[in-house]
């Protein structure tokens, strides 16, 4: 599962968007983003870092960084920390999860990603519109499925704020993560521990 995790956030970060993406935008644009960041991967004259830095430029404006902290957080410890702490731990997950995935561009070998079509629900409460986009991840031996969550922001049009592959979440895995970290530690010993950790992988 962990391998499978591994892919699914190479998947995940080998999108971009256009600014302030509209619905019926989102196959179209992601279909040719994805195929783009493919090909930045599939440069041999790039290392890793160079590849990670080139995707990370395109990539900030189709996901909620902030929104996939506060989710992975969970209210609690988020209403619990100062304004310092909560600047820092934004800034920290970001790093963390851009550093992610450059780590996981090793991974890729020959994957194949195939967007197969956008689904529209609404929230229960605020029924609100919440879009998945459901493509696979296409490799030698197995394909896995890996579906975008989309929430429309105010300002930036449709956004990411989670993946999830064989019913995993990656908000859902980060939260029990950092949950179990916060039974241990206080918040601010576990934002430094996030801080060292990207210092040593920056």
């Amino acid at each position: 599962m962990k391998y499978i995790l591994k892919l699914s956030l190479l998947a995940l970060f080998s999108i971009s968007s256009l600014f302030a993406l509209e619905k019926e935008e989102i196959k179209t644009v992601m279909t040719k983003k994805i195929d783009a960041s493919i090909s930045i991967i599939k440069q041999k004259n790039l290392t890793t870092q160079e590849k990670g830095q080139k995707i990370i430029k395109i990539i900030d404006e189709v996901f909620d960084y902030r929104k996939m902290a506060l989710l992975s957080l969970g209210r609690d410890a988020w209403v619990s920390a100062t304004k310092e702490q909560k600047k820092r731990y934004l800034k920290a997950f970001e790093i963390n999860l851009k550093n992610s995935y450059i780590d996981k561009l090793s991974l890729y070998t020959d994957q194949k990603v195939k967007i197969i079509g956008l689904e529209s629900t609404f929230t229960q409460k605020s029924k609100k519109e919440r879009i998945q986009l459901t493509s696979e991840l296409i490799g030698q031996s197995k394909t896995y499925k890996v579906n975008y969550l989309f929430y429309k922001n105010r300002t930036r049009g449709w956004v990411i704020w989670d993946i999830n592959l064989a019913g995993t979440s990656v908000i859902t895995t980060t939260r029990k993560q950092y949950s179990g970290l916060l039974k241990q530690k206080s918040l601010e010993e576990m934002i430094s521990e996030i801080e060292a950790k990207n210092k040593i992988n920056g």
